[in-house]
């Protein structure tokens, strides 16, 4: 069966061959999928959705690969994009935006019109589809305290519009990524007038701050470990002696250790392998179960 052939006579968008995952994620990791598809519209991605069912593919939605670390052998599957899902509408305070949008290109934007709500999310280098299935945040915020609803792709493909307190928005986590069926096709937030050059006053001291403290230099996928109940991640690996361990290519930073990074040639097995050597270490020494911010895909 000639996957890439079949696909392509779908006619539901760009097919991108020889796709390797290591140039479309931050951690700059991960081996070769079967084929990267962006389709054209909803239609088009139903379409897709129901070839690959029907045909027993794996398959995997892809933001800006920001929170995913893919194996070196590569993903034996299909990767959807949904770049041309990346329409902006504002309309008074209610901003209508599709799910490949990128996330901190909308925070900056909303943020010189003068809208408060979204300083946190710039900085994240995820898209809105992706921070609204990550329930991504920072600075005592996340997505689940600015989005009102989100279009969703049902497993039956149908679409619907589910409201704030059905997407059980909680720490990182929301129903789209316990309900791995769904997928986010646009998210509609709502947000509050501001002064912009205050705003923007915020966004900027924090960039700076980011600078000083994270290892930006340097491939990685932000913070590893969500932080536990009362404490922080990167104290209890710094106090286990971790900062600047290695295995391979894959390092704790020196700077920040909740971040893991590729010094240059690290593969995906490698990242892992520390990953669950940290949580092993933290639970054997504090009895403390890290929780995972990042997915592994296998």
């Amino acid at each position: 069966m000639n996957i890439i052939k079949e696909i392509k006579e779908l006619h539901v968008g760009k097919v991108l061959e020889n796709y390797t995952l290591k140039e479309h994620t931050t951690y700059k990791v991960g081996g070769k999928a079967i084929c990267a598809v962006v389709p054209d519209d909803e239609k088009n991605l139903i379409t897709l959705l129901s070839y690959l069912k029907e045909k027993n593919i794996k398959y995997m939605v892809l933001g800006n690969g920001s929170n995913v670390i893919f194996n070196d052998s590569g993903y034996n599957g299909v990767i959807i994009k949904l770049d041309n899902f990346n329409h902006l509408n504002i309309i008074n305070n209610k901003i209508v935006v599709g799910a490949g949008y990128p996330l901190n290109k909308l925070a900056l934007r909303v943020s010189r019109l003068g809208f408060t709500g979204m300083e946190f999310a710039a900085g994240i280098p995820g898209t809105v589809g992706g921070a609204v299935y990550m329930n991504a945040g920072a600075y005592k915020s996340d997505m689940g305290y600015v989005t009102r609803t989100v279009k969703v792709l049902t497993p039956n493909y149908e679409i619907k519009t589910m409201k704030n307190n059905e997407l059980d928005f909680h720490y990182r986590t929301s129903f789209l990524q316990k309900n791995k069926g769904y997928i986010c096709l646009e998210a509609t937030i709502t947000l509050i007038k501001g002064n912009s050059e205050e705003i923007m006053e915020i966004i900027n001291e924090r960039k700076k701050r980011r600078v000083e403290t994270q290892p930006l230099e340097y491939p990685s996928a932000g913070s590893v470990f969500r932080n536990p109940e009362g404490d922080f991640a990167g104290r209890l690996i710094e106090e286990i002696g971790y900062k600047g361990k290695s295995i391979g290519g894959a390092q704790v930073s020196e700077k920040h250790a909740n971040f893991i990074i590729n010094t240059g040639n690290a593969t995906g097995e490698e990242v892992k392998e520390l990953i669950n050597d940290i949580k092993n270490k933290i639970k054997e020494k504090y009895n403390i179960e890290l929780k995972v911010e990042q997915e592994f895909v296998e």
